[in-house]
């Protein structure tokens, strides 16, 4: 850090120094040209050669060639900025997603388009249906290059032999302290990272031998952090898939019960939203972001801390949304409210990147354990897990 703070301050000390000599050279070099123009015409205007004006003409003549060259120099310090900032956007388009592991393609996989009775355009690539089985066998991850910091001494295991499996239909909960791992485990499933060890399964496919959209086109995701884009509220549910009708975005509003907030709006469901759907509340987001994962009938159904940010008006009617959601498919919810993870099928406590306990809420407070310990933290304000 303090090397690179070093060569930032010595970035930054170069930019002002061209600066403190270019914008003085400019004023300089104007008024110089000012002078010579008033010395070189004031003697032709006493000898009769020109006119007063012809000199005033000539003054602002003077006047607009150096004034972009003036802004210029005060602006020289942003250019500067945005050059580097360019190089840095530029630097991140031109990556590669996995510039290692080659990435087998739609093609490859052997997905079959379907023809306009479904409802798709014919040709179109579609995935076929998970049974909704996900297993994490002997899971090992590490962010950053691995190699080096191994060499530096500096590695350090975000998971560490995770084994778990999920059967299908089952509602899985994801519990643990801030930094424990649960959203690694979300990263890793969603194929936003790759393991270095071990293998993730989906119906007994390693979904490293899967198509990345073939993976997440099966999957629900709903975040804490509710992304709408700035654009109708049809378009933020649907988002421009193809297979999902309009009847099928109300048919899941209306599950979730976002439909009465939508009818609220002048426009109903053609109504704009503003970026990040800033005239909606927080509750009112979360309900579209239900509607979203219905509306595409995902396999697997993925919530990460979705009911942390909604207020207690709204709260009964998210987990009426979310029973509404996770009916019939694979849950795997993350939480750090525990009340609404008791009628999960498994609970999984997760500490330091392990799975150290697992079992119903019932049986993890008979264990008296990691998992009772966060219990009585929340409900009793008990000393913190560490």
């Amino acid at each position: 850090f303090d090397e690179i703070n070093r060569d930032h301050l010595s970035a930054h000390l170069k930019s002002i120094t061209y600066y403190a000599l270019f914008f003085p050279t400019v004023e300089i070099l104007a008024a110089v040209a000012m002078a010579l123009i008033i010395w070189y015409g004031g003697s032709e205007s006493l000898r009769g050669a020109i006119t007063v004006g012809t000199i005033a003409a000539f003054l602002q003549y003077a006047r607009r060639f150096f004034r972009p060259i003036q802004d210029l120099s005060e602006k020289y310090n942003i250019l500067q900025s945005a050059m580097a900032s360019s190089e840095r956007v530029f630097k991140l388009l031109d990556r590669q997603p996995h510039p290692v592991e080659s990435e087998p393609s739609v093609e490859d996989f052997g997905l079959p388009g379907v023809d306009s009775e479904s409802g798709v355009e014919a040709g179109v690539p579609v995935v076929p249906t998970w049974g909704g089985r996900i297993e994490f066998r002997h899971v090992w991850f590490h962010y950053g290059d691995l190699e080096s910091d191994e060499e530096d001494g500096e590695a350090e295991w975000v998971l560490k032999d995770v084994t778990f499996t999920v059967e299908p239909g089952q509602r899985i909960a994801i519990v643990g302290a801030t930094g424990a791992g649960k959203s690694t485990l979300i990263n890793l499933l969603m194929r936003f990272y790759r393991p270095q060890r071990g293998t993730i399964l989906l119906d007994g496919t390693d979904i490293s031998t899967v198509p990345a959209s073939a993976v997440r086109q099966r999957m629900g995701l709903v975040l804490q952090d509710v992304y709408l884009f700035s654009d109708t509220v049809l378009w933020n549910i649907d988002l421009g898939r193809t297979d999902v009708s309009e009847e099928r975005v109300y048919e899941a509003a209306d599950r979730v019960g976002a439909a009465p907030y939508v009818d609220r709006l002048s426009a109903g469901y053609e109504q704009r939203l503003g970026e990040r759907g800033s005239n909606l509340s927080a509750g009112e987001r979360q309900l579209l972001s239900f509607a979203r994962a219905l509306a595409g009938d995902p396999d697997l159904l993925i919530l990460d801390e979705a009911t942390s940010a909604v207020d207690s008006e709204i709260e009964s009617q998210i987990e009426r949304a979310l029973e509404e959601l996770m009916q019939g498919r694979t849950s795997l919810v993350i939480a750090h409210r525990l009340s609404t993870i008791r009628n999960a099928d498994r609970i999984l406590v997760m500490h330091h990147g392990e799975i150290r306990e697992t079992g119903t809420h019932v049986e993890l407070l008979e264990m008296d354990g990691l998992y009772a310990r966060l219990h009585r933290l929340q409900f009793a304000g008990s000393p913190s897990v560490t």
